[in-house]
Parts: C-alpha cells; structure tokens; sequence
C-alpha cells in the first residue's frame, strides 16, 4: 500500500534531483580507489548500474568480487570499476582513515545539503496521505504510524540512493547463517544504538527496512519537536518522547520525572500494537565519538526486563565524520564512509551494570574504529560469558581480601 501511495512522489523527485545525481556520480566516487564503492548487497541498485554504465565495469569482474568479499558470516558486498587496486588505499578510506581532498570534501557537503533539503520537502509530503486515510477513517491511527514510518523509510533509501553523498555499509549476519535463534529480526525487540551525528536518524531510516521486519517507535527529546520536519515525522509515526531540560552535547541530561509515565504508558501502548522500540542509551549526541561512548543509561534495560523482550544492539561509525556533534567541527567533511553494523543474539541482561558494561565495549569499539572486536572476545561479550567471567573474578578478589 505504501509504494501505491508514494509512487507519484517518487516520480517527482526523480525528476528534481537528477541534477544532483549526475554531479555525484560524476565527482564523488572514489578516483583514488578506481571508484571502489562499498555497500549491502541488498541496497543501492542505481548505484551500481550507475558504476557498470559509466565505468564499463567487467560483470565477470564484480561476480568475482562479490564471491570473494563474504567475510565470515558477516554480509558484505564490495563493488569495484578497477581491474587492479591498492589494497591498502582500499582499507583506509573504507575505515576511514583517509581524510577527502577540499575538493571532494566541498562537493560532498552540497551533496549532503541537497539529500537533508529534499527530505525536509519530500518527506512531509510522502507523509501526507497517511494522516488523509486516518482522517477518511479509512485506515486506523497504529496503520498511519505505520504508513508513516514505511513512507520515512522509503524516502530516505531513496533520496540516498538519487544523492549518494556517502558511501554506507552494512554489516549484518543474515538469518540462519550462524544457525542463532538471536538471528529472528521478526522477534519481537527493544533495540540500541549508539549517536553519532545529527544525520544517525536518516542513515537508520535508510537501512533498517530489509534488516528489522517489525514497525519500530523511537524514543527522543521533546525538545527535537522544535524543527517542524522531525515534529511532523515523530508525530505521524508515533515516536515517544521525553521531556528534559535543553543542554549541549556532552552535558549532563536533567530529565522531567513528571514525563516518565506518560512515556512509561506510550511504550506500553506500542509494544501491545506490535511495535519494537528503540533506544540510543547514551541520551544525547556524543560530542567525541573516536574515545568512546558516553555514560549509558539503564532504560533499555529496564524497559526489555519489563516486557520480557531481548535487547538488539546497532552501532554507526562515521557519519559524524560527515556531520560532526562538536559545533567546532560542524559540517567539516573528512570522510564519505559510513557503516552501519547490526549485531546477533539479542538477549535479555541480567543486570543494567551487564547491559551497560556490554553495550559500551562492543557498539562503543565499533562507533571508535569502525571495526568489531577481536571474534572471540566478541563473541563472548554477545552470549554473556565475558560478563560472567569478570562476575566470578570480582567474587574471587573480595572474597581474597576479606
């Protein structure tokens, strides 16, 4: 129903942001690396039609490629134009360690401009016959919510895909790889993810529609309902906010307790009309992402203890590379790769320390350096039993001492 709504949407900003289409591709792709281009192997067709017609790409070529760059279990497709590469080019742009020249950098901020301009257009339209169909009693408000969130989806994949200012991946395990019942997306979920950058929310939308089968309501700050693009979004989609006093990014959050419960019955609502939900503990940007994250607080946790549901965690490197918290920084470019990694076996925590001490080491390391941790360790800190060796250590020493 959603793609019969949009589709007329669709044909409008094909045509509007064509312009913008053609000076990305032109300028945008990496020259360094044979316009290497990393993305999911479920995203981003046009790009890749795009690579094939104007670089003359061999199809035997990317077969290859795409054979070969299966890392482990973890889905990730790497498309090149290039018959040869620098390996080593390769890597550090693709973690990020290779700052863009002005150039590109000053081009891939009129990139990112024209992409966050035309959501603030396209989006509220696409929004549009959602809130008519509840207004006709045609469909219900839990179908606007989520109509709306589909609609939000949708434009974001492809207003990114139409402006490709930056070059996302995605790094999931897909069901039944590793043969894990944490696997099942269709579970229902509260879901985690660290923030980054004021873009997070767009590369989220972006990303999320192939990999989390269930509508999902964000919980945010009230106070984000001041610019009329995301109140609209936040409120057509039923986002659930919370109330705290306004502060700069690194600050100590004063939340309104008074807020609590009618966010407390908001979430209950959701979970009883089949919605997951969704998290960033930390509460505010994180003014430096490269040391980590910021304190994590515990209401993922408690929220997941109380309705019985399994906490999934997500994790974003680099899109504060495009769009900085640091107000020094801003709208500094250094970097056009952003990988978004999408962790198994959710669970449920025993403790919100467990929680915590668990969602600060795995999505804080990947938000730092844009790479997991060591397979082992990772894998241990995911099921718990990283956590419940350090438990037993601690026993241990306090009960020596005593």
């Amino acid at each position: 129903m959603t793609h019969v709504v949009l589709a007329p949407l669709l044909l409008l900003f094909l045509t509007v942001s064509i312009a913008n289409v053609q000076v990305c591709d032109a300028f945008l792709l990496p020259k360094s690396t044979g316009g290497n281009v990393v993305i999911n192997r479920h995203q981003h067709p046009y790009i890749i039609s795009r690579i094939i017609e104007t670089q003359h790409a061999s199809l035997h070529e990317i077969v290859r490629r795409t054979r070969n760059k299966s890392i482990s279990n973890r889905r990730i497709v790497r498309f090149s134009t290039a018959s040869v590469l620098d390996e080593s080019i390769v890597a550090e742009e693709a973690n990020g360690l290779m700052e863009i020249g002005k150039f590109r950098a000053a081009l891939t901020k009129m990139g990112m401009l024209a992409f966050i301009s035309s959501m603030c257009v396209f989006m509220p339209l696409s929004l549009m016959p959602g809130e008519l169909l509840r207004r006709a009693r045609i469909i219900s408000v839990t179908q606007r919510e989520i109509l709306s969130l589909r609609a939000g989806q949708f434009c974001a994949r492809w207003l990114m895909r139409l402006i490709p200012f930056a070059n996302v991946q995605v790094i999931h395990e897909e069901e039944g790889d590793s043969g894990s019942k944490g696997n099942n997306v269709d579970e229902p979920s509260v879901w985690v993810c660290n923030h980054t950058s004021m873009l997070d929310v767009f590369f989220l939308l972006a990303s999320t529609k192939r990999l989390v089968k269930r509508p999902m309501k964000i919980v945010y700050w009230k106070d984000l309902e001041k610019n009329p693009v995301t109140k609209i979004l936040f409120k057509m989609c039923g986002f659930i906010p919370v109330s705290m006093a306004a502060n700069k990014s690194g600050e100590e959050n004063e939340y309104d307790r008074s807020s609590f419960k009618t966010m407390l019955k908001s979430v209950k609502q959701a979970f009883e009309d089949g919605f997951d939900l969704g998290i960033l503990p930390e509460g505010q940007l994180n003014p430096n992402p490269e040391g980590g994250l910021l304190p994590v607080f515990s209401g993922a946790f408690t929220l997941s203890k109380l309705s019985r549901r399994p906490i999934r965690m997500m994790a974003l490197n680099g899109p504060h590379r495009l769009w900085h918290p640091d107000e020094n920084k801003g709208m500094k470019v250094t970097s056009r790769q952003v990988k978004l990694r999408m962790y198994p076996n959710g669970r449920i925590f025993k403790s919100s320390d467990e929680f915590a001490e668990t969602f600060s080491t795995v999505v804080g390391h990947f938000g730092a350096k844009g790479e997991d941790l060591p397979e082992e360790e990772l894998r241990q800190w995911l099921d718990g039993s990283k956590w419940e060796s350090m438990e037993k250590n601690r026993a241990n020493m306090t009960s020596g001492s005593v």
